[in-house]
């Protein structure tokens, strides 16, 4: 019970009572929210915000990352700063729409091959090999590269070396066409807009009409190839792995020298690489 103003007692849920204590307005709650996201640890804050920028599938701008993690934007800005110096983040050419960085790329890396199914998706690789007779890769898109996440080599001695955690161009590989072909529109335009296309062999894509053109039939048939539009003699096909909502998270993919292996015998091989890549997916927590 509380006195009111005339010296009366008053119940808790009185009118007048509920009139000078105030329900919290929609501004002030926010500015609570606000502050009690900014006495969090530094770490945490930081790593709220490595989140967000992860948890979209294109670089991020400064005020919708400082919604996302309910931190003023100034705020976000430092962590981003600090985040930026030491390799964890990177703006995307000059702006100030971040993204992951190659530091913290490596750490993911290292999490996933010292986890347990990290192991489990190196077996349905060497099994794979196997079958089809050829290194086959595990591979992510990471940026505007793809990224080895693990790889099991052919026993011919004629054969590429690529250890995990290498990088290499979007528009020429089989991996990286399948990812650009898969991506939602407006992201995969960011990505174009800015992406280089340089020539690796005379077979490379290297204006944007062409790459999007065999974007559309990558998507229409489920796979995609490489005519030797990386590396001069080399092929290579490759297929999605997808989570439980259907977006491609990694692919699966195997290359060889066209004088052991021709395009028609590699996209022969689909239904295999398909197989394999329907049980690394079951290794993925969503």
């Amino acid at each position: 019970m509380f006195y009111s103003l005339s010296g009366h007692l008053e119940p808790p849920s009185s009118p007048m009572l509920q009139r000078r204590t105030g329900t919290p307005r929609r501004g002030a709650t926010t500015q609570r929210t606000i502050a009690g996201q900014q006495c969090r640890p530094v770490l945490t804050r930081a790593l709220a915000v490595i989140e967000a920028i992860a948890g979209v599938k294109q670089p991020v701008a400064l005020v919708e990352l400082a919604r996302r993690v309910a931190l003023p934007p100034a705020t976000v800005y430092r962590l981003c700063q600090r985040l930026e110096d030491d390799g964890y983040i990177v703006r995307e050419g000059g702006s100030r729409r971040y993204a992951l960085g190659a530091r913290l790329m490596r750490l993911g890396i290292a999490i996933m091959r010292a986890g347990g199914a990290s192991s489990v998706r190196h077996d349905i690789l060497k099994a794979l090999v196997e079958r089809i007779g050829e290194t086959c890769n595990l591979t992510m898109l990471a940026g505007s590269d793809v990224l080895y996440l693990d790889r099991v080599e052919t026993r011919w001695p004629l054969r590429l070396s690529l250890e995990p955690g290498s990088r290499v161009p979007l528009h020429c590989t089989a991996s990286g066409k399948l990812f650009l072909a898969f991506l939602p529109k407006p992201a995969r335009n960011t990505i174009l807009d800015v992406l280089p296309m340089p020539a690796h062999t005379p077979r490379s894509l290297t204006d944007r009409l062409s790459l999007e053109r065999d974007l559309n039939r990558i998507a229409r048939r489920g796979y995609s190839t490489d005519d030797e539009e990386f590396l001069a003699g080399l092929i290579a096909v490759a297929v999605p792995v997808t989570d439980s909502s259907g977006t491609v998270i990694a692919a699966v993919a195997c290359h060889a020298p066209v004088a052991r292996l021709n395009l028609k015998s590699a996209v022969a091989a689909v239904p295999l690489l398909t197989a394999a890549a329907a049980k690394i997916a079951a290794t993925f927590v969503d």
